[in-house]
C-alpha cells in the first residue's frame, strides 16, 4: 500500500493547546513540527505539545524560524550564515532537551516561515540550516519544499530529505507557495484542500503534506484529508519512514 506523511505546524498557539483544537489535529496527522523558541513556542508549549504527540503516537520534528515572535518569523532576515546556524542549533537543542525528559527522540527539523521560503532558494542560508542541525545530529529527515533547491543542499550535505507539499496553500505556477500578503494565499475548503492534496500526491513527488495549524478551519482540513488519503488507499505514516539520503560531504557556509 502506497504510504504518505501528514504533518502539522504546532505548539504556535497557546490559545490552541488550552482550548483543545491543536490535540484535535492529531488523529488525522502521523507528524508534528514543533515550534521552539524562535518565532513561537516556550518551554510549557513544547512539553505539552510533545506529550499530545506522545499520546498519539506521531512523530515529533522541531520547527525552528526566525527568532521574530513580534512578526511571527514571517518576515525575511538576512543574517550572517554562522549566526544563523547558530539560532538554528539553539532552538533545536532546547526542543531535544524538553522531549528527552518525555522520552521521545526528535526525527526531523523543518524550518519556519520566511526561513523555509529563502532556504527554498538560496542554497547558502539551506547550508546554514544544515549546518546548525549538524551541531546537532545529522541522524534526522530535513524538511524541505518538493523540487527546491533546499533538498538537494541538504542531500549534498549527507541528510535525509523528505520533499513537501501542502495541502491548505495555493501555489504559483512556478511551484513556489502563493505569499501569504497576497489574497488568497490559504485554502480553507476542507474539500478543496483534500482535491489538492491528491492531486500533489499523484505528481510523484511528495513524501509529507503539511496543513497548518493557524489555518482557520484546521481541524475539518485535516480531516478532510486524512479521509481522502485512506479512500484513495494511500496509507498515513510518518515521515522517519522515508528517508532519501544524499552523499556524506562536509558542511560549508
Amino acid at each position: 500500500m502506497p504510504s504518505i506523511d501528514l504533518n502539522c505546524d504546532m505548539g504556535e498557539l497557546p490559545e490552541a493547546i488550552a482550548d483543545g483544537t491543536q490535540e484535535a489535529l492529531m488523529p488525522s496527522i502521523s507528524s508534528v513540527n514543533v515550534a521552539c523558541g524562535g518565532h513561537a513556542g516556550n518551554e510549557s508549549t513544547m512539553r505539552t505539545t510533545i506529550e499530545q504527540a506522545k499520546r498519539w503516537n506521531l512523530a515529533v520534528g522541531a520547527h525552528p524560524g526566525y527568532p521574530d515572535p513580534a512578526n511571527f518569523g514571517r518576515l525575511e532576515w538576512n543574517l550572517p550564515p554562522e549566526i544563523l546556524a547558530d539560532t538554528i542549533l539553539e532552538q533545536v537543542l532546547r526542543l531535544a532537551e524538553v522531549a528527552a525528559h518525555s522520552g521521545v527522540s526528535i526525527t526531523h527539523v523543518k524550518p519556519h516561515g520566511a526561513l523555509y521560503n529563502q532556504a527554498t532558494r538560496d542554497p547558502q542560508i539551506a547550508r546554514a540550516v544544515a549546518a546548525g542541525v549538524a551541531h546537532w545530529n545529522r541522524n534526522v529527515v530535513l524538511v524541505g519544499l518538493a523540487g527546491s533547491v533546499a533538498l538537494d543542499t541538504w542531500k549534498h550535505a549527507g541528510f535525509s530529505v523528505a520533499a513537501e507539499v501542502f495541502a491548505d496553500r495555493h501555489y504559483e505556477p512556478d511551484g513556489s507557495l502563493r505569499s501569504r500578503k497576497l489574497a488568497g494565499a490559504l485554502i480553507r475548503d476542507p474539500a478543496e484542500a483534500a482535491r489538492q492534496a491528491l492531486h500533489l500526491i499523484a505528481k510523484g513527488e511528495a513524501q509529507t503534506i503539511c496543513i497548518h495549524s493557524d489555518t482557520p478551519g484546521a481541524v475539518e482540513i485535516a480531516a478532510a484529508v486524512a479521509e481522502a488519503l485512506r479512500a484513495a488507499g494511500i496509507a498515513i505514516r510518518p515521515l522517519f519512514a522515508y528517508p532519501d539520503r544524499g552523499g556524506a560531504h562536509p558542511i560549508k557556509y
